[in-house]
């Protein structure tokens, strides 16, 4: 059971192993395409159909017939990596030999939806990934495996999601491998945070925030969905996403340009911008950007 990229290679993996995957369910497609109206499948559902397995995508798995289609497969185990959908107690019950899952983050810091954003807008120097067996509180399950990575100054939201989603792959089979004699760990009862979801209104930048703030914030929200700022490029104000920053050296009034380089004053230091995606267009080099976008020393971003 998964949904976006990061859970593929762990789908490919148990494969590889000769696992018998009896089924994939997934989130069901959602608009996308050119126009934004064809259905488009997610990326599990996309690897599933490569290997040739059939997919469920129900919309919930809280009915009666939820319940019997998972019971028909008659799993052994039942594998979950960033799905997307709450497994009720009824179908946590079925597989003989329990629920696991791949969850990104050091349980129990960052329960949740959104465990590597967050860890890095907090400023974590580490994270990691680990196989817990499943309950029915989020992200409760007591832990069998774990791996931890170091979170580099620059590195995005999108550099750990791929490395972990391959450390994770190789977690998993382990797990499936020795099934039989894997020992589980309660979690700590002490430092439990919660990893809520990213709401839209936390993408734009505050440039009042000390440098360091928000040199996280636009790390652990990149790729997406992007932090932003909006500008007056022209005759209108532009919403403009940054995916990468430096810490520089500068100070001055939040939001202010300090030099021809794209050097934004925070509210402690400054951050240098290095990548930008103007509205409709590719992620470009902040050079790029200047060329055509008339940001000048001294302007205010907002």
């Amino acid at each position: 059971m998964g949904t976006p990229e990061f859970a593929v290679p762990t789908l490919a993996g148990i494969i590889a192993e000769g696992h018998i995957v009896t089924a994939v369910y997934t989130r069901a497609p959602q608009p996308g395409g050119p126009r934004g109206l064809e259905p488009v499948p997610s990326p599990v559902h996309a690897a599933a159909r490569r290997f040739g397995i059939e997919v469920v995508t129900p919309r919930t798995l809280r009915s009666a017939d939820a319940v019997a289609t998972l019971r028909e497969f008659k799993p052994d185990v039942v594998v979950v990596a960033a799905y997307g959908l709450i497994l009720p107690r009824a179908l946590l019950e079925i597989p003989a030999k329990g629920c696991l899952n791949l969850h990104a983050s050091l349980l129990p810091r960052w329960r949740g939806a959104a465990p590597i954003e967050r860890t890095i807008m907090a400023g974590d120097l580490e994270t990691g990934v680990v196989v817990m067996r499943m309950e029915e509180g989020l992200d409760t399950g007591p832990v069998a495996l774990a791996e931890r990575i170091a979170i580099g100054p620059d590195a995005n939201a999108g550099e750990i999601r791929e490395t972990l989603a391959l450390i994770g792959a190789g977690l998993m089979t382990r797990a499936l491998a020795m099934l039989e004699g894997l020992a589980f760990t309660p979690q700590a009862e002490a430092g439990v945070i919660y990893a809520h979801k990213i709401d839209k209104s936390e993408a734009r930048i505050d440039w009042r925030k000390p440098a360091s703030d928000v040199h996280n914030l636009i790390r652990g929200l990149a790729p997406f969905p992007g932090a932003f700022f909006e500008a007056g490029l022209g005759k209108r104000s532009e919403r403009v996403k940054v995916f990468r920053t430096r810490i520089a050296e500068g100070a001055g009034t939040p939001g202010r340009v300090l030099d021809d380089f794209l050097t934004i004053a925070c509210g402690e230091g400054a951050l240098r911008v290095l990548e930008v995606q103007r509205s409709g267009k590719a992620p470009m080099p902040a050079g790029d950007f200047l060329r055509g976008a008339r940001i000048a020393k001294g302007m205010l971003l907002a």
